[in-house]
């Protein structure tokens, strides 16, 4: 492995740009299509072989693959591992208004990325979003200006440097419209995303707790477009031990303050 002591070595992670032939191949190999095994492994080959030249080129130490293989996690960790399914758990229902065509296929290779992996988020959902902010976030500094510009930040009404009220603004922005419907539409979801939900709407009223699990679709829409990475769930038992630690974490800092001791109940029986 390459290293140094004179510098800080530069890398990549995460997909890069891939050719119409190997975008076409793996939406193919995805779909359960027969695809040649030989033309594959040819044009893999030859699609890394350009990626890596073109990160030397642009002065990176230590190139990779740039994911030319893989369309999104599930699917590519089933080819790699066994005992790994690579099927998604979700239900997926058609709408009436769904498109009569290959519509995921036309917007991976406009984006990139399978948007719709995001729990919530169908292919309806996606085109309505890409078609009202397309593929190109760059204008966007970051994930919290363009959550901004979506209309989906909390307010900041300030006088007298007291915060009077904290309500988002109203916005007819279109995208900002369809994420708040696949907020809603993950009440029975048993994914994180759909675990986040509910706790928002056991803390706040529905219509803002909506408008929060908006904003966090927002920010992994924003990820995933200017990252070109895929989106992972982890699942609502991930979701919901990680919030438990965190919990836990906050009552020790305050046990702490006023000197206090958080003693597991477990823990203090046994002990005695």
């Amino acid at each position: 492995m390459l290293t140094s002591r004179d510098r800080i070595l530069t890398t990549h992670v995460g997909s890069l740009p891939r050719s119409e032939t190997i975008t076409e191949l793996l939406i193919r190999r995805e779909a359960g299509e027969k695809i040649d095994p030989k033309k594959m492994s040819d044009e893999l080959d030859r699609s890394v072989a350009e990626v890596v030249t073109r990160q030397a080129e642009s002065g990176i130490d230590i190139g990779n693959d740039g994911e030319q293989q893989r369309v999104a996690f599930q699917t590519y960790m089933a080819a790699r591992m066994s005992g790994f399914g690579g099927e998604s758990k979700r239900r997926v229902g058609k709408a009436k208004n769904a498109p009569k065509f290959d519509a995921r296929t036309y917007l991976f290779r406009i984006c990139g990325v399978d948007l719709t992996a995001i729990d919530g988020i169908d292919i309806t959902t996606a085109l309505k979003v890409i078609a009202e902010i397309g593929p190109d976030l760059s204008r966007f500094r970051n994930a919290k200006h363009f959550a901004s510009w979506l209309g989906l930040s909390p307010g900041t009404k300030i006088s007298g440097g007291k915060r009077l009220s904290g309500a988002t603004k109203g916005n007819a922005n279109r995208a900002a419209q369809a994420l708040k419907l696949a907020a809603a539409a993950l009440r029975p979801s048993q994914s994180a995303l759909g675990a986040y939900y509910r706790r928002m709407c056991g803390r706040l009223d529905k219509g803002k707790a909506v408008t929060a699990v908006a904003h966090k679709l927002a920010r992994l829409v924003y990820a995933m477009l200017t990252k070109g990475t895929a989106y992972v769930d982890q699942g609502q038992a991930y979701y919901e031990e990680r919030y438990q630690q965190r919990v836990i974490y906050h009552l020790r800092r305050k046990a702490a303050a006023m000197g206090l001791e958080l003693v597991p109940i477990q823990a203090q029986g046994q002990s005695a």
